[in-house]
């Protein structure tokens, strides 16, 4: 009878000791706590919701890392596995909006000289942004150390850019001081 207790409450003790691994949902879209990207286990590190114009859904998107963080800096300049899961709400979301929006949003969001430098990374980056998406479209964005910022569009990979510099310049349009507040609030869980 001793036994039976006692395998009963370790039994308990696993249910409260083991966190539950539930999916966050945001606008309908389903984000899983974690993801397993290039062989390392990623944390949901938040989650956030881009308006056009104060009203028109655009995409649903989550942020994920290695080890989450609520310090933008480090989520910026860490070399770790991060991925951006977006999935979009609208069709009016079209190629020519989305490079016209990456390309102001990383301007504004870095120091002039870094974009006069990585202006070719930009426009490459940029370029890869060649489709209109429609309502369950995917944008992902994979940066791995040593490797560099892989861009996958609807399930087809468009490019990888090496250069360390420009990872940070992308993730600082996202995350970073002057990003969208509200996309940075929520990818930053503050």
């Amino acid at each position: 009878m001793a036994k039976r207790i006692f395998v009963l409450l370790l039994t308990g003790l696993c249910f409260v000791l083991i966190p539950s691994i539930q999916a966050k949902e945001l606008q309908g879209v389903s984000f899983p706590e974690e993801k397993i990207i290039a062989g390392k286990t990623l944390t949901l590190n938040g989650v956030a919701l881009r308006k056009a114009l104060g009203i028109i859904k655009v995409f649903a998107g989550g942020f994920y890392l290695e080890t989450p963080t609520t310090d933008s800096t480090v989520a910026i300049e860490s070399e770790q596995v991060k991925y951006f899961y977006l999935e979009y709400l609208t069709n009016k979301a079209t190629a020519e909006k989305l490079q016209d929006g990456f390309l102001k949003s990383i301007k504004k969001a870095n120091p002039a000289q870094l974009v006069e430098a990585q202006q070719k990374n930009i426009e490459l980056y940029a370029s890869w942004l060649d489709q209109d998406m429609k309502p369950g479209g995917t944008s992902e964005s994979i940066y791995v150390p040593g490797k560099g910022l892989t861009l996958i569009i609807n399930g087809q990979t468009k490019g990888t850019i090496t250069d360390v510099t420009f990872a940070q310049m992308y993730y600082r349009y996202s995350l970073g001081e002057k990003a969208d507040k509200k996309l940075r609030k929520g990818y930053m869980s503050l």
